[in-house]
């Protein structure tokens, strides 16, 4: 009895245990699910191209050129992808909607991680600007480079390079960086250059910028950046520093208010678009488009690692709303529909739902719409797939699958070219609806296949074979290792990057201090006295520490818009520049320490430095003038060719309508020709309908005319007294001749033969007169 009694108990603990055990396993599989998730990196945005870009999609694999495909605007790049852009060559990457660097010539930029917080990047060659607007609590935006990483701490302007001797140089035209290296950190404060040649106090040196170098520096920026509204204001140093974020993106465009300033290339939607209020969906984005345009069907699919397809955009707005938010018809009518503002969206290679007509040996492909699902995949070193929280096959109904001509079809053979009207397939409904969507188009051996070699249709990229050894063999140091990711479980041995110990992190940088000297240089050539020059070390600021931090706040809330801050910090920075003078006034009188010869010594090499350093920014200048001017003259070139192909087409075309309206009207003039001579035949018909049958007619009728042309010739006397011409009109159109006789003595029939003889030319007019005798 005691065992019966025990079971139940056996039975409940162990549905229990199996329960427990369930729910468990359920929530590890949705936390590694979401572990996975959150390990997919993000993407940035190659917004811009001016001459000769690549990227190289395995730059963690070696530098074989043939990994080197030309780059393109609305291209996304993402972790172990190389940017390098060539002589006389620029490119501009957009990470999210606020934060941005552009590549100059001879440039070589990676990405080591991109996620929302953490921006891990590595400078190998060549100088990139910086362009931080926003950084949020705890956000790392590092960029890497042989002598040391460098910590974008504020949100700024800056610029990373290196000169000719081999050197890096690190400006900070606005915010605050840190330099975090094997020989320990240092501060770089807004207005202020760090250089390096190597890790030791000796081989590092902190000044101040000349004002002139940095406003070539932000007048070649913002001219670039900001080609349309930039009004030169920032050629004058003071004048940015006064107001440095008149140019803040998110201020002047409107569609930062919809979508979230974490997706790139939210600032081309105002020139391109209209924001809607669409019922059931909010505010949304219509581009501005022609009737018929279908999203994903400009454009090109590439192979990135670890997406697999990505949905290359033509359209030059074509990047926020191909990765982002979904895609519905409304009045035939295509609208983007974003995610709230407030949100962490995520990127993702192309929000569509492929359609694999494998019988029919095509492919298609079709925008989700609200509320459809999708589902994130990567894929590992084997091209093997990884779906991330679901299926990938599509289960239940899309909706957008039966919008008018929102299926995009095309070969297979047609997937690595370029996609646009003319290779799009029509296919019948009926023979859509039979194919089940997937949301991994690899799935299929003929897909996969066409898939993988997608990118074989598009233009390689030679990288000169010394470059990219170079750029092979240059190690960086970062302040930690990037972090690893389930298709790269070690990126700091692919990407060769070096992390700094814990200890040296801690220690600080040593460094000459030139910042007085540099201002000696400058105060000299305005014919001051010099100051003295001192010695420091890093993270020794001009102010007290409280107020750096203090400004350091106030700064992060002004990259956010706050404008009350943004005043405040601007009361703080004049106070500070009070503050400097005075002590600059102090400090006068040369301190018996300090040699003036070596002051004057460090201040002429760094205004050498300087100078070459802005002899090349006018360079960059001039040769961006001359590639700018070039490019004018191309476009009217070709707006000429444009303009005259135009004239011939309407010449041709008026030519051809002047043509129809003369073929017109000769066909009508036929018509009427045609209906004339109908009408005559139908009035001829019935006038000899209307007459009565020839043996009608009395006999008598035909003997008075008979002799009528007889009877009409006058005798010779009759002629003589009237007019021939009346005499042949009265007889052509008279009536009958018993009616038209006015002299019945003429009308009778002469017995004289001999009155017939002397005219012979009225013989033809009778019949019978040689019958007399």
């Amino acid at each position: 009895m005691r065992q019966l009694k025990v079971w139940p108990h056996i039975t409940l603990v162990a549905l229990a245990c199996a329960l427990i055990g369930g729910v468990a396993a359920a929530l590890w599989v949705r936390h590694q699910q979401v572990s996975e998730a959150q390990a997919l990196p993000s993407a940035a945005r190659i917004e811009r191209v001016d001459g000769q870009v690549g990227v190289s999609r395995n730059a963690a694999g070696g530098s074989n050129a043939q990994q080197w495909l030309e780059a393109t605007t609305n291209t996304p790049v993402s972790v172990g992808d190389r940017i390098y852009a060539r002589d006389n060559s620029r490119a501009a990457v957009a990470f999210t909607g606020r934060n941005f660097a552009r590549l100059n010539p001879r440039t070589s930029l990676d990405v080591m991680y991109l996620a929302p917080d953490r921006t891990q990047l590595a400078l190998r060659d060549g100088s990139a600007m910086f362009d931080v607007g926003a950084l949020s609590p705890g956000q790392l935006f590092e960029v890497a480079t042989p002598f040391g990483a460098v910590d974008l701490d504020q949100p700024g302007l800056y610029e990373v390079g290196y000169n000719d001797n081999g050197s890096a140089y690190v400006s900070v035209l606005n915010g605050l960086a840190r330099v975090v290296g094997l020989g320990g950190t240092g501060q770089i404060g807004k207005g202020e250059m760090l250089t390096l040649l190597g890790q030791t106090a000796a081989d590092v040196a902190l000044s101040r910028l000349d004002p002139g170098y940095a406003g070539n520096l932000l007048n070649d920026y913002y001219g670039y950046r900001y080609p349309r509204i930039y009004d030169g204001r920032y050629s004058d140093y003071n004048a940015y520093l006064n107001d440095p974020y008149y140019y803040d993106p998110s201020n002047r465009f409107v569609s930062y208010r919809y979508v979230s300033d974490v997706i790139p290339g939210v600032e081309d939607l105002d020139a391109y678009g209209d924001w809607q209020d669409v019922s059931g969906y909010g505010h949304c984005w219509h581009p501005r488009v022609d009737a018929g345009w279908v999203p994903y069907q400009s454009g090109y699919w590439d192979v990135s690692d670890p997406y697999g397809l990505t949905w290359v955009s033509s359209e030059p707005w074509g990047y926020a709303p191909y990765h982002y938010g979904r895609w519905a018809s409304v009045n035939n009518q295509w609208f983007w529909i974003p995610e709230a503002v407030n949100t962490q969206p995520a990127y993702s290679p192309a929000l569509v739902a492929y359609l694999p007509l494998t019988q029919a040996n095509e492919i298609g492909w079709v925008p989700l719409g609200p509320g459809d699902p999708y589902v994130p995949t990567y894929y590992d070193a084997n091209w093997q797939p990884h779906y991330v929280g679901g299926s990938p096959v599509v289960q239940g109904q899309l909706v957008n699958l039966n919008a008018p001509g929102a299926v995009t079809v095309v070969p297979v053979q047609y997937l690595g070219n370029v996609i646009n009207e003319r290779v799009v397939t029509r296919v019948d409904p009926q023979a859509l609806a039979q194919v089940r969507p997937v949301f991994d188009p690899l799935t299929a051996d003929a897909l996969r296949q066409a898939a993988l070699q997608a990118p074989a249709g598009r233009r390689r990229f030679e990288v000169p074979p010394d470059v990219a050894r170079r750029l092979e063999d240059t190690r960086v140091i970062a302040s930690t290792a990037p972090a690893a990711a389930p298709f790269m479980p070690n990126p700091a041995q692919s990407l060769r990057v070096e992390a700094v110990p814990e200890n040296r992190r801690r220690q600080q940088l040593q460094f000459r201090d030139e910042r007085q000297a540099s201002t000696a240089q400058a105060t000299n050539q305005a014919g001051q006295p010099a100051p003295n020059q001192a010695a420091g070390r890093a993270g020794a600021p001009v102010i007290d520490q409280q107020r750096g931090l203090q400004m350091a706040a106030l700064a992060a809330e002004a990259g956010r818009g706050n404008r009350d801050a943004r005043r405040q910090l601007q009361q703080l920075e004049r106070q500070n520049r009070g503050q400097q003078r005075a002590a600059a006034q102090q400090q006068r009188t040369p301190s018996p320490g300090v040699a003036p010869q070596a002051t004057n010594d460090r201040a002429a090499r760094m205004a050498e430095r300087q100078r070459a350093q802005g002899e090349q920014v006018g360079l960059r200048q001039q040769q961006q003038a001359q590639r700018e001017a070039e490019r004018q003259q191309a476009l009217a070139a070709r707006q000429q060719q444009r303009t005259a192909s135009q004239q011939q087409i309407e010449a041709q075309r008026q030519a051809n309508r002047q043509a129809a309206a003369q073929h017109a009207q000769q066909a009508a003039q036929r018509e009427q020709q045609v209906r004339a001579r109908v009408q005559q035949q139908q009035v001829r018909q019935q006038a000899i309908r209307q007459a009565p049958p020839p043996q009608a007619r009395p006999r008598v009728e035909r003997e008075q005319q008979r002799p009528q042309p007889q009877a009409q010739r006058p005798p010779p006397q009759v002629r003589q007294q009237g007019p021939p011409p009346q005499q042949n009109v009265e007889r052509r159109q008279g009536p009958p001749p018993q009616a038209a006789r006015p002299q019945p003595q003429a009308a009778r029939p002469q017995p004289q033969p001999q009155a017939a003889k002397p005219q012979p030319q009225a013989q033809g007019h009778g019949g019978k007169g040689k019958e007399h005798p």
